[in-house]
């Protein structure tokens, strides 16, 4: 019977956490499409393949760089490298997602200095964990920075690079 109930309950997660979101889509006329996309498996970096609004300068595409987190304190040790994306738009402003313990962050990185290329990046996820990284672009596609976890954990940011 113990084995039975363990099936089930792990059955159970699997149906709830096989979700998918819908994620408004700007077409090539201006107009709002939505599409669905299927969510990855826990620990997987999401991607933000979703242009947030306001155009690129001309003849610039906006990019996706993989962010990468390397454990900077023993806290953050416990948790080992977590991975994520940003979406920079070439405006100065960009989107950012990160898998952190099983919660899925959400936010924005922006510019704070046009001419040594230094932001930063926010993110919270809805049940209430938060961080904020510091950054440097070296390139619009490779940059680095530190971030911070709401409980303390601390990180060096690798972005791009791939």
């Amino acid at each position: 019977m113990g084995m039975f109930r363990i099936s089930l309950v792990l059955l159970a997660q699997a149906v709830v956490l096989s979700g998918c979101y819908i994620v408004p889509v700007r077409g090539p006329d201006g107009t709002v499409m939505y599409d669905h996309y299927p969510l990855p498996p826990v620990g997987a970096p999401m991607p933000m393949a979703v242009p947030a609004p306001g155009p690129a300068p001309a003849g610039q595409m906006p990019a996706v760089l993989t962010a990468r987190l390397y454990p900077s304190n023993d806290l953050a040790a416990q948790t080992g490298i977590v991975t994520g994306t940003v979406t920079n738009m070439m405006t100065g402003k960009g989107r950012f997602q990160v898998n952190y313990m099983g919660e899925v962050l959400t936010g924005e990185a922006t510019r704070v200095s046009n001419e040594d290329k230094r932001g930063v990046a926010n993110a919270y996820s809805p049940r209430g964990t938060y961080m904020s990284c510091d950054y440097q672009m070296t390139t619009p596609y490779q940059g680095t920075g530190d971030c911070r976890f709401s409980n303390g954990a601390t990180y060096t940011l690798h972005l791009g690079g791939n």
